[in-house]
């Protein structure tokens, strides 16, 4: 059975979301522990979160941060929050979705149900990939950059705008395309976000010694540079 953990200090919705959850056959948790909410999460290991923003004393962006170190499990933010930065800086910190309060139980099952097909079911991949080109290597289920005997970690994010860039190498990688694999609605997504990832993309390779490894083609997208 799969297991989602609810981070949401209203306990009204909390439990409502959690009751609704378990009608559909899946197993469900309320945090109770807001100043530690990763002792929970190790203990728990859940398959899906829904996380709240506005949560005390560290806020959900912090969290999503959190969970993305040690885990690549769907996070679907909650929030009452509707403006464009705040569902910017969600995906941005690693979430994969976000759903504006109030909201449809169904909308949220349907989210749910997309989220884990996605990680682990018909539409996940079976097998561990590994992408390679001159000795660069994506381990993308690991969130994992290798070169030479050096190992960096990634955000997801970081690790699909790799993955995209590998992928359509020695092409360019279109910024339509880039921000279609990294957001699934782009209508809230702001012009400057994709070069802000980018630019954190840019700072990985040169924490493996690797300058000037993402080229900018002026109103198309961005080409990886694999001269090294």
């Amino acid at each position: 059975m799969q297991k989602i953990l609810i981070i949401e200090d209203d306990m009204k919705i909390a439990t409502y979301l959690h009751d609704y959850i378990e009608k559909y056959g899946y197993e469900a948790r309320i945090t109770e522990k807001f100043n530690d909410v990763m002792e929970e999460f190790q203990a728990y290991k859940p398959d899906l979160v829904l996380l709240d923003i506005n949560l005390p004393r560290f806020d959900g962006f912090y969290w999503c941060l959190k969970i993305r170190q040690l885990s690549t499990c769907p996070v679907i933010f909650i929030s009452a929050r509707t403006g464009d930065m705040d569902q910017v800086r969600a995906l941005e910190n690693g979430g994969d979705d976000y759903i504006t309060k109030p909201f449809h139980p169904e909308i949220v099952m349907a989210k749910i149900r997309s989220q884990l097909r996605r990680a682990y079911g018909e539409y996940a991949s079976q097998t561990e990939r590994v992408i390679e080109q001159k000795g660069l290597k994506l381990f993308p289920e690991r969130l994992e950059l290798h070169y030479n005997s050096y190992t960096i970690d990634l955000s997801k994010k970081e690790a699909d705008l790799i993955e995209s860039l590998l992928d359509r190498y020695p092409r360019v990688a279109g910024r339509e395309d880039l921000l279609e694999k990294l957001w699934d609605d782009q209508s809230f997504v702001d012009d400057n976000t994709l070069n802000v990832n980018i630019t954190r993309v840019r700072k990985k390779f040169k924490e493996l010694g690797i300058e000037n490894a993402v080229d900018t083609v002026r109103g198309v997208g961005y080409r990886l540079n694999v001269t090294w």
